[in-house]
């Protein structure tokens, strides 16, 4: 009997080592796969933002709230059970699906600069007054959460791409625990960012030291500049990333020549840049990335609203 009890122990032992090895290689894993889709990561955190403003204090945080329950639904049950499924049955059906969300997130960008320019605007936009607050609040988290749905199968596509020769368990865990991960990142980030102001109130009223409270009025002050700054990084951010992934699909499908282009032209400035070659490398992809985001985008938006005369939603 005491026999048996030391085997069985033995035994339970080499099982929890095991199940332990296992739990840090999907850590590991995880990690990697987080840090590949870092730049779609920061283009989420830009984006989000705006899509709180004009709404009271006590509104801000909730609304944040929905949005990050909609973006783990998007990623945790619908993109997650889909990359798994395209994966192990469909594979080549990953790309063109990207390439199509990656057009919608050049129309959106594309559209925000036309409005900006002077163009003409579809549906709602800030700069009508809003007779609905239930319904134009709606119609934000609504756009939030579409918008975050392109974003977060980007995120979902890098993230399967690096664990792609996972067993199946294995990836179900590493691509759940990125989406879950990212998800608190980034909307927490996003929640600190919003309520800087209310943050710098709080400590111009009822903080003691004068340091304190001038960093509380320099908090107040750089908050509406803060919203100016991220809501232009979004806008770029929509065209840099949809331009990237449509540039990227094109390479994935046979078409070589705008990745190559690009690329010649990065690899040509990081050759004359010296130690600062990596970043204006970078740079210039990113540039002509949303020089082609732009350009793909305005001919959709022009192709929908002067052809078929299609009025979209909310506009942020």
């Amino acid at each position: 009997m005491p026999t048996g009890l030391v085997a069985l122990l033995d035994d339970i032992s080499v099982i929890a080592k095991a199940a332990a090895a296992t739990i840090d290689d999907v850590g590991v894993a995880a990690a990697k796969a987080g840090t590949k889709a870092a730049g779609v990561v920061i283009d989420d955190a830009a984006v989000t933002p705006s899509y709180v403003t004009e709404f009271t204090p006590e509104r801000e945080l909730p609304i944040i709230w929905k949005i990050t329950k909609g973006s783990l639904k998007n990623k945790l049950l619908i993109l997650l059970p889909a990359a798994l499924l395209l994966s192990q049955f469909l594979p080549w059906a990953i790309t063109p699906l990207l390439m199509l969300g990656g057009l919608y997130l050049c129309y959106e960008g594309a559209e925000k600069v036309l409005e900006k320019l002077g163009g003409e605007h579809h549906g709602e936009t800030l700069a009508d007054p809003i007779t609905d607050m239930a319904e134009f609040e709606r119609e934000r988290v609504t756009g939030a959460v579409r918008t975050d749905f392109i974003l977060s199968a980007e995120i979902m596509a890098i993230a399967l791409g690096e664990v792609s020769a996972e067993p199946l368990l294995s990836r179900a865990l590493i691509l759940a625990l990125v989406a879950v991960v990212i998800t608190i990142g980034v909307y927490g980030t996003v929640a600190l960012i919003v309520k800087m102001d209310d943050i710098g109130l709080h400590m111009v009223e009822n903080r003691r030291t004068a340091a304190a409270r001038a960093v509380g009025r320099g908090l107040l002050h750089a908050m509406p500049r803060l919203l100016s700054v991220l809501s232009v990084v979004g806008t770029a951010a929509m065209l840099w990333v949809g331009g990237q992934i449509v540039i990227h699909g094109m390479h994935e499908l046979g078409l070589h020549g705008p990745s190559d282009a690009v690329h010649a032209v990065q690899h040509a400035v990081e050759a004359v840049s010296g130690v600062l070659g990596g970043v204006l490398g970078w740079l210039t992809n990113a540039v002509l990335s949303g020089v082609a985001g732009i350009i793909l985008g305005t001919g959709i938006a022009l192709m929908l609203h002067k052809v078929f005369k299609v009025q979209t939603g909310a506009e942020a």
